[in-house]
């Protein structure tokens, strides 16, 4: 008997997926699509980071029926051979109108991971400008406040 292994030199990389989202089945039970959208890629082998709803509006034209959508961006670690099960897995989803999947540049992936768990990065240069900017300012409200009291 032979047994199927998967090479181990397989590289890990990130992922960024927008979906659109069926609005009607996403009202009726956002948990359980958004748990729908996270196993898909678990059982495929990924590795979920930030799952979470982007916004809701009308689309620019209709897409199998649908007006309006809720996009969904899904971020996460994955082998590149796992991708065509999550494609698959979808595809048929009920709740999945649309989606898109795009490997992100790996020197951007702990700024776009950050801005999208609400994070800021600040890097270490800027921060040293902002302290320096923030106590000249802390100064001249300072001096504005006293020229408020003595006027």
């Amino acid at each position: 008997m032979s047994s199927v292994t998967r090479p181990t030199d397989v590289a890990t990389k990130t992922y960024e997926t927008l979906f659109i989202l069926d609005s009607n089945h996403y009202a009726r039970d956002p948990g359980g699509v958004a748990k729908q959208v996270d196993d898909i890629i678990t059982s495929a082998g990924g590795n979920v980071h930030v799952s979470r709803v982007w916004m809701e509006q009308k689309l620019a034209y209709p897409v199998d029926g649908h007006q309006k959508g809720t996009y969904w961006l899904a971020y996460y670690d994955a082998e590149g051979d796992t991708l065509p099960d999550m494609e698959r897995g979808f595809q048929l989803c009920e709740a999945v109108v649309r989606q898109l999947t795009i490997r992100l540049d790996p020197r951007l992936v702990e700024p776009i991971l950050a801005n999208a768990r609400g994070e800021r990065i600040v890097p270490s240069s800027e921060h040293n400008d902002e302290d320096s900017d923030d106590a000249a300012n802390t100064d001249s409200e300072s001096a504005d406040k006293a020229d408020t009291v003595q006027a």
